[in-house]
C-alpha cells in the first residue's frame, strides 16, 4: 500500500514538471501584450498620416469686389482641401482685386480676382480700341508693348481740297494690344488655340492703345472725323511735342465761375477735362472761331435795276470759310 502510494506521487510531480515545462515553452512563443499606453501611441501616426493638410491662404476679413486687397486682410491656414488656383503666400495677393465679394474665411483663388489687360494699364490711362488695318498698322509690323505715334488725316470734300490736314494727333502711346495678341501673353477668346506668331500673321482689325483719360475724347473724334495712321517708333525715343506752344482746345462744357472771393480755379485735367469734353468744331479748327464759318448772308443795297436787266437789284453775299461769293438776286 505504502508502494502504490509512492507511486502515484511520483506520477502526480513528473505530471506537474511536464505541465510546467509546457507552459513555459508556451510562454517563450507567444508575443508579449503591448501596454495600453504603448498601443494608444501605436496608432496616433496612424491617424496622423491619414489626415493631410495644405497651406492656403485666407480672407482675415470681408473684401469687397474692386477694391485693392490689403496686406493685413490676408492669412495663411492648414486646410484639408488644396482648392484649384489657391494661394500658398500672402505676398503675391496683395493689391490684387477680387471680382466678387468674398466672405471672412474664404480661400482666396486665381479666378475671383482680376486678371488680363486690365492689370497693364496704368493710373490715368484707358485702354482704348481703334479700327486697324495693313497700312495703319505698319503693314502689320506693330506688337503688343511697342510705343507709336498717332497721326491723323483729315479730307475735306473734292471742293475744298486744300483745307484738308494732316497732323500729330498722340505722341509716344504704348500699345496694349494688336490684332489677337496683346501684352498679357494671352490669346482672344477666339483664338485660344491659336500660336502667338499665327496671331501676328493674320491681318489686325483693331488695335488697344493705353490713352491718357483726358486725351480719349481726341482719340474719339479723330477716328469718326478722319483717318488715323500709326507710326512705330524706337522704344528708346523719348522725344515728345511741347504742349505749351499750342493753345489748348476749349470745351464743349464750360466749368462753373468760382464765386465771389473764391480763388481762381486751376485748369481742368484728367477725369474732370475729359468729361469737359470737346466739340468736332474746334477739334479740327484748334478752337479757332473764324476758321470755320457757318455760310452768312449779307444783303447789299445796289444801283437800282436798268430797263431790260435781267434780276432784282439786290445782291447777297455768301461767306463760306475764307470764300465769299456774290449772287445777284
Amino acid at each position: 500500500m505504502i508502494n502504490l502510494t509512492k507511486i502515484v506521487a511520483a506520477i502526480l510531480v513528473l505530471l506537474a514538471l511536464a505541465l510546467g515545462g509546457y507552459a513555459w515553452m508556451l510562454s517563450r512563443q507567444a508575443p508579449a501584450a503591448p501596454p495600453p499606453a504603448a498601443a494608444a501611441s501605436g496608432n496616433s501616426p496612424a491617424k496622423a498620416a491619414q489626415v493631410k493638410t495644405f497651406p492656403v491662404v485666407v480672407a482675415t476679413k470681408p473684401l469687397p469686389a474692386g477694391l485693392a486687397i490689403p496686406a493685413d486682410a490676408l492669412r495663411v491656414e492648414q486646410l484639408t482641401i488644396n482648392p484649384a488656383g489657391a494661394f500658398q503666400e500672402t505676398a503675391p495677393l496683395a493689391g490684387r482685386v477680387p471680382v466678387i465679394d468674398l466672405g471672412e474665411g474664404s480661400p482666396l483663388l486665381e479666378g475671383q480676382l482680376v486678371s488680363g489687360l486690365a492689370l497693364r494699364v496704368a493710373e490715368g490711362e484707358r485702354a482704348v480700341a481703334v479700327k486697324a488695318d495693313e497700312v495703319m498698322g505698319v503693314g502689320n509690323k506693330v506688337q503688343p508693348g511697342d510705343f507709336v505715334d498717332v497721326f491723323l488725316m483729315l479730307k475735306s470734300d473734292s471742293k475744298d481740297i486744300d483745307r484738308s490736314q494732316a497732323r500729330l494727333l498722340l505722341s509716344r502711346k504704348r500699345v496694349l494690344a494688336f490684332g489677337s495678341a496683346s501684352v498679357d501673353g494671352l490669346p482672344s477668346k477666339t483664338d485660344k488655340n491659336a500660336g502667338a506668331q499665327q496671331q501676328r500673321a493674320e491681318a489686325a482689325r483693331t488695335a488697344v492703345l493705353a490713352i491718357p483719360v483726358e486725351d480719349v475724347n481726341r482719340l474719339t473724334l479723330a477716328e469718326n472725323s478722319g483717318r488715323l495712321l500709326l507710326a512705330l517708333r524706337n522704344p528708346t525715343d523719348m522725344s515728345e511735342p511741347d504742349p505749351k506752344l499750342f493753345a489748348e482746345l476749349p470745351t464743349a462744357l464750360q466749368p462753373l465761375a468760382p464765386k465771389p472771393g473764391e480763388p481762381r480755379r486751376p485748369p481742368l485735367e484728367g477725369l474732370d477735362r475729359a468729361q469737359a469734353g470737346v466739340t468736332t468744331a474746334d477739334f479740327v479748327t484748334g478752337g479757332k472761331p473764324d476758321s470755320i464759318r457757318t455760310a452768312t448772308v449779307v444783303p447789299r443795297t445796289s444801283a437800282p435795276r436798268a430797263e431790260g436787266q435781267r434780276g432784282g437789284g439786290l445782291k447777297v453775299e455768301v461767306i463760306r470759310g475764307d470764300r465769299s461769293e456774290t449772287i445777284n438776286y
